[in-house]
């Protein structure tokens, strides 16, 4: 019996997930968490797990953040990030913090269970557009070094997607309405990215997050 968890913050993709999962007797589900700090709680509790299913954009932990955090404290359990996200950064630092596969939710159930039984077989699985997108950033360095850059600052990737919103001269409450987000989470997004970037204004910010090809 393959005993797995699933760590997802979205009641209706958690159910969608768990449906693909019902067709094989093989899986046992041993819990669902929220976020990777009530993953790494739960996994406190018991690790006795073969295998986590993890999203990306979660709140109070992201899934890149709680992989670097499970590899680390629980390196037995194989990691497969289950998103909707196919974007460069997110695919780099989830194989940088130690993830065994990378598949996108609109996967079928049997290519489902036929990834997890290739995961825990030792295999890297991988939706064939991500591979194509692993292939080219390992083949253009520049790509990885622009990613890289953005990870010495730490911007999330929310932030990046702000920023780059500002760069288009775009006022707060265009931004919010973009990006379907509140005009005061922006207004804090922005806080961050002034923080983080080490600058006091707008113009600052962009001029700096060019310079280092975060946009």
């Amino acid at each position: 019996m393959i005993k797995l968890a699933i760590i997802e913050d979205n009641a209706f993709l958690l159910k969608a997930i768990i449906e693909k999962l019902a067709f094989y007797e093989g899986i046992l589900i041993k819990f669902k968490a929220l976020n990777g700090i009530d993953l790494l709680e739960k996994l406190e509790k018991n690790s006795n797990i073969d295998i986590l299913l993890m999203d990306i954009e979660m709140p109070k932990m992201n899934g890149i953040e709680a992989t670097f955090q499970v590899k680390n404290k629980f390196p037995h359990i194989k990691i497969i990030m289950l998103t909707v996200f196919d974007n460069d950064e997110n695919i780099f630092n989830a194989i940088k913090a130690g993830a065994d596969g990378y598949l996108l939710k609109e996967i079928s159930p049997q290519d489902l269970n036929k990834a997890i039984l290739e995961t825990l077989n030792g295999g890297a699985v991988m939706t064939p557009s991500i591979a194509l997108k692993t292939l080219r950033l390992f083949r253009e360095p520049s790509t990885v070094l622009t990613l890289q850059n953005q990870e010495d600052y730490k911007l999330t990737t929310r932030e990046i997607e702000v920023l780059e919103q500002l760069s288009k001269g775009l006022k707060y409450d265009t931004i919010a309405h973009n990006l379907i987000l509140s005009s005061g989470t922006i207004r804090k997004h922005v806080e961050n990215i002034y923080n983080k970037l080490k600058v006091h204004n707008k113009l600052e910010a962009i001029q700096k997050a060019k310079e280092n090809k975060l946009i």
